[in-house]
């Protein structure tokens, strides 16, 4: 049997632990395992891509377990009733190649995205940022802002999205939760004084949803929209004035915000900042760049977390997953004990 964790599982786990935890739980994981991160055996997510959207395969492991993540990408979706982003992923030990855990990861990676961004925040923010544009208000928008409360005490938002429903729903969500939150007019208005700027749109577009004028020094631009080729939201005027850093490189010159610049244009990955052998902000008034298009390890992290977590709670189910006949090299005698039980059962009737 297989542990098992269904969306009603989820959802009942995370508001058990609150999501300010879980989020918190999950950056601490990934912190220690991105410090790790030659260990990994890593590779560029698998695409699929379509006129109306993207399906993705996000693979990797280590040396005891691995994981992978099934997510797709379909901005038109909310208009036919169906939500932009969905997930389901798997953990496996690699001994012995049996899963361990089938997990349902459209709200996981929600977490994970929040934890991913407040980990970099931590690493490239100034210590006394408090204000965050909020700049898309769509499903990631409260665990991001949430996410960024807990690592660096950000409590006022200044919110932008072309919907207003949209920021409807993010006020009487985030309202409740103590956060000051000022309805912007514009996107420029939305990054007016803001420590903290995260982009999360979905339009697959080369758009520049920031501009370089609108940004102070100082900023800390969390930009997690620019997800695929042909996608993009920061102006390339304010990448050439940043500090830039990134998860895998490889993926993130295809499918980040540095798409738009030179091959060579040089970054700096995360996991050397946090290992210590990168700096990270180097002056004050420096803009620092968070290119984050989501990387596999993320995922490996959230999924082991999870693990952890449920296993022997009420959260954690069972699926009989794998074909386990007792004799390992009679895989048909599974069968022929069916047909043994239907013949019986004809003969009988």
């Amino acid at each position: 049997m297989v542990m098992l964790v269904d969306v009603p599982r989820m959802a009942a786990w995370i508001g058990q632990v609150g999501p300010e935890a879980a989020i918190e739980g999950i950056r601490a994981r990934l912190e220690a395992d991105y410090r790790r991160w030659p260990q990994f055996d890593k590779t560029p997510r698998v695409a699929s891509h379509s006129p109306l959207g993207v399906i993705e395969l996000m693979p990797i492991a280590d040396a005891d377990r691995y994981a992978f993540k099934y997510v797709n990408g379909h901005p038109s979706n909310p208009m036919r009733g169906y939500q932009t982003v969905t997930a389901f992923g798997a953990l496996a030990e690699v001994h012995h190649g049996y899963p361990l855990l089938v997990a349902e990861m459209t709200l996981l990676t929600a977490l994970r995205t929040a934890a991913t961004s407040a980990m970099a925040a931590a690493a490239l923010a100034r210590p006394d940022s408090r204000t965050m544009a909020l700049i898309g208000n769509g499903s990631q928008s409260e665990f991001q802002a949430i996410g960024m409360r807990a690592a660096l005490g950000i409590d006022r938002l200044r919110i932008w999205d072309t919907d207003p429903a949209a920021m409807d729903k993010l006020s009487r969500n985030l309202s409740p939760l103590g956060f000051e939150i000022v309805r912007a007019t514009s996107a420029q208005d939305a990054c007016a004084g803001a420590d903290v700027v995260t982009t999360c749109t979905a339009d697959k577009a080369l758009a520049r949803i920031v501009e370089d004028a609108w940004i102070a020094p100082g900023t800390h631009l969390n930009a997690i929209g620019g997800d695929c080729p042909g996608k993009t939201e920061i102006d390339p005027a304010l990448l050439g004035r940043s500090q830039i850093f990134v998860e895998y490189t490889p993926q993130t010159r295809v499918e980040g915000e540095i798409q738009q610049l030179d091959p060579d244009h040089p970054v700096t990955e995360l996991w050397t900042v946090l290992d210590g052998s990168s700096p990270g902000r180097t002056d004050p008034s420096a803009i620092t760049v968070f290119d984050s298009v989501g990387f596999a390890l993320e995922d490996f992290s959230a999924l082991n977390y999870l693990a952890d977590a449920v296993a022997g709670t009420e959260f954690a189910g069972s699926i009989d997953l794998v074909a386990a006949p007792d004799d390992p090299r009679d895989l048909y005698s599974l069968i022929a004990a069916t047909e043994a039980r239907d013949s019986w059962g004809a003969s009988a009737a």
